[in-house]
């Protein structure tokens, strides 16, 4: 995950969950306000059940859900209802910590069941809850809510959010790329869904692998004079970079189809094309330089009269409306909890910035006024392209 740009704070571990007894005491508080029940007929007989009339809205479901075998052993969801109870405070104990060692050396702490001398920072207590889970797992879910609601905490269940996906696929050229063998009917489909009982799957690390390896052959044919380690590093970021911004582009009901070739791509819906727009902003100001020629001080040549007369080309006035949506996209993306709208964002205003920089020809401009309003225009589009691209966890390649 760290190589993928993400990080964590901490680490919390299943088996704590038991050897603290953190179900033993959720357990007792859901007997005690009658929100489970022993069965004692049926195919559940010696079960603890929850009933399914507690979190089904449909009359004909009302299946009870298995919260406890009748051989004791507690099942996932019963896990879970305790470790939502964690995570907004209400279960009345706590893990211990410790720190964790990791390559990056940044803090991370993991969850122990043995006391720990150093003070780690406050955990669990949320405001609201993101259980980032797979739209297959939404039965599971609303069980988990129902549990909250059956203890009196309506509250927190209302806050208790299941951020489901839809599932991830591989096309059949990519897994030919990854080197899986597929029958002559998988070749034929759209997509391979994953199944580890299959043997159909990629390891992160080895997708990740394959993607530098691709992506380090482009850039060494267009870049054959730099240093290796250079061209390394900037494959690294056009890979990772392809690979988050594929997975962010969709919609969360929306298959991914994840294909390799079409994520490294420089042209098209691709985090690569996001990337070289904003290199490509970067190497107006590299070549001003070379030039030789000054930064302009925009504050004192740009003031209201010169804006407005360059703000008068209609043409400059949309390009500039379309790349100051960046908030808009942000907020969008907040509420619905859908990122594709950053994603979608990202990828507009790369076409909006290669659209400015085909028709305004910036280093060539001779009126002085129109060429500093170019430049601020150039170094907005540069800001917005780098601010978006980090909304994303994506990084701007030192060159492409």
């Amino acid at each position: 995950m760290l190589r993928l740009n993400v990080t964590y704070d901490l680490l919390p571990r299943e088996s704590e969950i038991l050897h603290l007894k953190f179900w033993a005491t959720a357990f007792e508080q859901l007997k005690e306000r009658k929100a489970i029940y022993l069965e004692t007929e049926g195919k559940n007989s010696g079960c603890w059940v929850m009933p399914g009339s507690a979190f089904s809205d449909f009359k004909e479901d009302e299946d009870s859900k298995v919260i406890v075998r009748s051989n004791g052993t507690v099942t996932y969801v019963g896990k879970d209802i305790a470790y939502q109870l964690w995570k907004f405070g209400l279960l009345g104990k706590d893990f211990y910590y410790r720190r964790f060692d990791n390559p990056a050396g940044y803090e991370l702490w993991v969850t122990t069941d043995q006391p720990v001398e150093e003070k780690a920072p406050p955990f669990g207590h949320g405001s609201h809850v993101y259980n980032v889970i797979d739209s297959r797992q939404s039965y599971l879910q609303d069980v988990v809510i129902a549990g909250l609601k059956a203890l009196g905490y309506e509250k927190q269940a209302a806050a208790s959010v299941h951020f489901s996906y839809e599932m991830v696929a591989l096309t059949p050229g990519t897994c030919i790329d990854l080197g899986i063998e597929l029958s002559d009917e998988d070749k034929r489909r759209a997509y391979v869904e994953v199944s580890g009982r299959k043997g159909l799957g990629v390891k992160a690390d080895d997708l990740i692998d394959t993607l530098i390896a691709k992506a380090l052959e482009e850039v060494e044919s267009r870049h054959p004079e730099s240093e290796a380690a250079v061209n390394q590093k900037v494959a690294v970021h056009i890979a990772i970079g392809a690979l988050r911004f594929f997975m962010l582009k969709f919609t969360r009901n929306s298959v991914i189809a994840f294909d390799m070739r079409e994520a490294l791509s420089f042209e098209g819906e691709t985090g690569p094309y996001i990337q070289y727009a904003a290199v490509r902003a970067g190497n107006i100001w590299r070549k001003l330089a070379e030039r030789g020629e000054r930064v302009p001080d925009f504050a004192a040549e740009l003031d209201a009269a010169a804006m407005g007369r360059q703000l008068a080309d209609e043409g400059c006035w949309q390009l500039l409306l379309q790349a100051s949506h960046m908030d808009v996209a942000i907020s969008r993306a907040i509420t619905s909890g859908e990122p594709a709208h950053v994603a979608k964002y990202a990828f507009q205003l790369a076409q909006a910035f290669n659209t400015f920089y085909h028709e305004y020809p910036v280093l060539a401009e001779e009126n002085q006024e129109k060429k500093v309003f170019l430049l601020w225009m150039t170094q907005y589009f540069r800001q917005q392209l780098e601010l978006t691209l980090g909304v994303l966890g994506i990084t701007v390649p030192q060159y492409m």
